[in-house]
């Protein structure tokens, strides 16, 4: 198994690039091409291969930071890996957990980072990290991944949410404003709440009040308003038509057969990425669903066992779901913390904070299953080989959705903020 990133063709220079495709340029757009259109196409035929194959995106978010050792990386043989065990897997030459068996069946169409490094061992700055590509500045309010997709690629006038968060907040957009934020489902076993008129209004009592709420904040607008106010309205406009929206049917997971919820686990994580599934097949871009409790200072090996009891059918029921469906080569599954967890077992049978050799799992979206990105010294502790960057992942991730790392977002200020810190660029051998 090659562990190595590999050569995607030939690369360009930004001046050679410029050069080379100039001519055409000028000509294509006199013939009446769209300038957003052709800088598409001149980075899809730039960048390596995937570029924008995925058409959603899913993440899996573990909140507190999972041990690699437990879960992607295990070391079998060695004192760090306590009583855990690993096992063979479809993807030949590729091991996981024991805690994993029914993923290790679908890892030919999973594929694994094993050196991801950062410095980040905070769990607030690193969730911020993970989610947005930079680290926290305390200056500017970066953008989260789901406001950044949704911001690019959703449709404005789509009568659903186009990022919706499952049982635990994410950053946020940021700089992007209100109107990029998550719509928020605190459990997916309960009824979403306050999308019906409170009792005793219909349709059109309802209307008149809304008309009476817009006359009386418009003097309001007119005098002190600002993005604010926009957004304040876009929101409460989104809202209404969510409320009227057919495919709310996506949040009713009593239409699927119970053979399938059950596969998928019946508490708030299986059930909240099955409803994930249904939102992304609705239309739906950006869907996180979060799971927690990976913070294991104490008592790891048996809370880590049974988080995997909820992970490992979620996960590879998704992908069997999702393949189908004919929905897997179109939809980015990413399964992530904020960092890993210390390879020596501490005296309290826990594991601590580390974030400097962790691992993570991607899948569809175009990116190539049974593939392993990078390699950990045997005991864990250290990258051996390859190491990952926080903004290369988030390239990586963008690029499966068509967005480049040199896009640009403006702050409040004016101040140019690339949606990939330092241009970092996608991991290739994911996707060649």
């Amino acid at each position: 198994m090659d562990h190595h990133d590999c050569s995607c063709g030939p690369t360009l220079t930004r001046r050679g690039f410029v050069g080379l495709t100039l001519g055409g340029a000028l000509g294509w757009l006199a013939g009446g091409g769209s300038a957003r259109a052709f800088a598409d196409e001149a980075a899809r035929a730039a960048a390596p291969a995937g570029f924008g194959q995925a058409k959603r995106c899913i993440v899996l978010w573990l909140n507190g930071g999972p041990s690699h050792l437990d879960t992607f990386d295990p070391k079998p043989g060695h004192a760090n890996a306590g009583p855990v065990k690993a096992i063979d897997t479809r993807a030949p030459g590729v091991q996981l957990s024991e805690y994993l068996p029914q993923l290790a069946e679908r890892m030919d169409r999973v594929s694994l980072v094993r050196s991801m490094a950062s410095r980040e061992g905070n769990h607030e700055r690193a969730r911020y990290f993970l989610h947005t590509g930079y680290v926290p500045s305390g200056t500017v309010a970066h953008p989260d991944l789901g406001a950044l997709v949704c911001q690019r690629t959703a449709d404005a006038d789509f009568d659903m949410p186009s990022y919706i968060a499952i049982n635990g907040a994410t950053p946020g957009p940021g700089i992007l404003g209100v109107a990029q934020a998550p719509f928020f489902v605190p459990d997916p076993l309960k009824p979403i709440e306050n999308l019906a008129h409170a009792q005793g209004i219909d349709a059109g009592r309802f209307d008149r009040r809304e008309r009476l709420r817009r006359a009386l904040g418009r003097a309001f607008e007119e005098t002190r308003g600002g993005p604010e106010t926009r957004g304040h309205d876009a929101v409460y406009g989104k809202a209404q038509t969510l409320m009227r929206s057919p495919r709310l049917a996506a949040f009713d997971l009593s239409q699927e057969p119970a053979a399938l919820r059950e596969a998928y686990g019946r508490g708030k994580f299986g059930q909240g990425v099955l409803m994930a599934r249904r939102l992304i097949e609705a239309g739906v871009k950006v869907v996180e669903v979060q799971l927690s409790g990976w913070d294991t200072h104490q008592d790891n090996f048996t809370r880590v066992k049974n988080l995997c009891g909820q992970l490992d059918p979620a996960f590879a029921t998704l992908i069997k779901d999702l393949a189908d469906r004919d929905l897997l080569d179109s939809t980015l599954v990413v399964c992530m913390g904020e960092f890993g967890r210390t390879p020596k077992i501490n005296q309290n049978e826990g594991r601590d904070h580390f974030a400097r050799a962790w691992s993570l799992a991607l899948a569809g979206g175009g990116v190539r299953g049974g593939r392993v990105v990078g390699q950990t010294t045997p005991d864990g502790a250290q990258v051996a080989e390859r190491p990952v960057t926080v903004p290369e992942l988030m390239s990586t991730i963008l690029h499966t959705v068509g967005v480049g790392p040199d896009e640009l977002n403006y702050s409040r200020e004016g101040r140019p903020i690339y949606v990939v810190d330092g241009g970092a660029k996608p991991l290739g051998q994911l996707f060649a």
